[in-house]
């Protein structure tokens, strides 16, 4: 099964997009969306050099609705700091030392960042453990880069074993 289907989780996310962006549940459109779903993985799985394990499922669960949470929050501050005086704005970029060393924990961290309206991750050290930041609005440097580190890394080394 292994052979035929390296990555079952993959699939059926892929299939249930294919369905989503197709806007039909179609035979035919199930046929197709499963035969992709199925050679996609096993065409792409060399490219994925080791296998993803995910520690704690429930705390990935969390992780994702708390950023969705952070997401929009971070909205409804951006706009109100755009639509104000800008003038007022304090952009900087912002060294983040990263305690990470699985490099898709990394990956996620980074994205999380940009995700975020109002910060960017701008690029990463050679040797990976610094990440650059540029925020749009900054107060406190290490007050950012404190809270970066115990609401979206600290749950991420546990999420990720690193």
């Amino acid at each position: 099964m292994n052979r035929w289907l390296p990555q079952p989780l993959l699939s059926a996310c892929l299939l249930v997009l294919w369905l989503l962006l197709n806007n039909t549940i179609a035979l035919g459109h199930i046929l197709l969306g499963a035969l992709l779903a199925g050679l996609v993985p096993l065409f792409t799985a060399r490219f994925r050099p080791e296998r993803l394990c995910v520690r704690c499922p429930g705390k990935a669960l969390a992780y994702l609705l708390m950023l969705l949470w952070d997401i929009t929050l971070a909205n409804l501050v951006v706009a109100r700091l755009i639509l104000g005086p800008t003038a007022r704005l304090r952009p900087a970029f912002v060294r983040l030392p990263l305690s990470l060393d699985n490099p898709f924990a990394v990956f996620v961290l980074a994205n999380a960042v940009s995700l975020t309206p109002g910060t960017v991750s701008t690029s990463l050290s050679a040797d990976r453990r610094t990440l650059l930041l540029h925020v749009l609005d900054l107060d406190d440097a290490d007050q950012l880069v404190a809270r970066i580190k115990d609401r979206y890394e600290a749950p991420l080394r546990e999420i990720f074993p690193c």
